[in-house]
């Protein structure tokens, strides 16, 4: 028989084994394949190992994650329970951080009460400062010389409601001339009397506004509209309780107003007589108070220095006397008041408004004489 030879070049792979069935005589055997596996099955299995490993590793993080979710678990329900007792330390923290924060709402409130002091305070000096441009007074050292003006030195002599009604009514000065122009320019276009109605519906709202005012500061310097420190010069020498006769006015634009209807004369006749009737009892009952104020402050004997307790209460007694002239004022102010409303009544439109533009160039005449009589040339003396 021929002698077996070696499987140099096999039929088949060398590592894949040949099916059980198959009895073929080998021969030797390579100590490769019985001694080892080969490489490229040690590289199969660690590749698959590889891929265990990776395909396990996502699990370990989500059973991370809920050991961590039962870990806080307990947390979070014990806080769901209520906010723990805080201690001492905290309790006096929060009162001192209350007690600081209270005073901070004290020092705003002050300062800010600071701010509104200071604002009446500067707007009382710029009004003293305007009223000295426009009526030629000096400064000196301090204080205002008026002259032989009888006006008061100083300027600490007015109160913070005063000059705010001084301020309002320097605005309320501006915007009635602004609406005089439009009445004028509206007269002179002849404009019909619905549309020139409107104008002097305005014009009137306007003095019911300046009415508003003198009532308003009235009721805490009562003095300051007697006195007429608001007004110029020329016009104080017309002053009546506060304001202008009516019963003057009537007068001094009664020539103004187109020709009347014996109708109108009639009823402007009967208002100026009933005006004047009204302005006497008026002055008598002022007059009359200023004698009874007289009698109570010389009650008792002038020598100086007074007995106290006298003295005190005749100044008690005579306040409250003067207490009532502001019923005095607010009543002139009323005559003067219904005495336009009813002249509007009495004539037409357009004499209405001629009306008004009289009693306007009137008063603005007086004011103009006021600024020419102060800087009229004076000789050196």
């Amino acid at each position: 028989m021929r002698p077996p030879t070696l499987n140099i070049f096999p039929s088949q792979p060398m590592h894949v084994e040949p099916p059980s069935s198959t009895k073929t005589n080998t021969g030797l055997v390579s100590p490769a394949t019985s001694g080892s596996k080969r490489p490229s099955e040690s590289s199969m299995e660690l590749a698959n190992a590889r891929n265990d490993t990776l395909s396990s590793a996502p699990h370990l993080p989500v059973k991370a994650v809920k050991r961590e979710g039962n870990r806080k678990g307990p947390t979070s329900s014990s806080e769901q329970e209520g906010p723990k007792t805080p201690d001492p330390k905290t309790l006096r923290r929060l009162a001192q951080n209350r007690e600081a924060a209270r005073k901070s709402r004290l020092r705003k409130k002050a300062y800010v009460q600071q701010l509104e002091s200071s604002r009446i305070r500067l707007t009382q000096l710029e009004q003293e400062l305007q009223r000295a441009r426009t009526q030629g007074m000096f400064f000196g050292g301090g204080n205002i010389l008026g002259g032989d003006q009888g006006l008061p030195v100083g300027i600490n002599n007015i109160s913070p409601d005063a000059a705010l009604f001084d301020m309002e009514y320097t605005r309320w000065l501006e915007e009635h001339h602004r609406l005089m122009c439009e009445l004028r320019a509206a007269v002179q276009e002849h404009l019909p009397e619905n549309e020139l109605r409107i104008f002097v519906d305005n014009c009137l709202a306007h003095l019911d506004q300046v009415m508003n005012l003198k009532s308003m500061v009235a009721k805490t310097d009562v003095f300051h509209l007697v006195s007429g420190m608001w007004k110029t010069p020329a016009e104080r020498c017309f002053m009546w309780m506060g304001g202008f006769r009516p019963s003057d006015l009537i007068k001094v634009i009664l020539n103004q107003i187109e020709p009347l209807t014996e109708q109108q004369i009639m009823g402007i006749c009967a208002l100026q007589q009933s005006t004047q009737e009204a302005e006497e009892a008026l002055t008598q009952g002022l007059e009359a108070l200023n004698q009874s104020v007289s009698d109570i402050i010389t009650s008792d004997s002038l020598s100086c220095p007074p007995n106290m307790a006298n003295y005190m209460g005749q100044m008690a007694v005579a306040i409250n006397k003067l207490s009532t002239i502001e019923g005095f004022v607010r009543q002139a102010d009323n005559l003067r008041h219904q005495a336009i409303l009813r002249l509007h009544q009495i004539l037409t439109i357009r004499q209405a408004a001629r009306c008004l533009l009289a009693i306007a160039e009137y008063f603005h005449r007086l004011r103009a004489l006021s600024s020419l009589w102060l800087a009229r040339p004076r000789e050196d003396q």
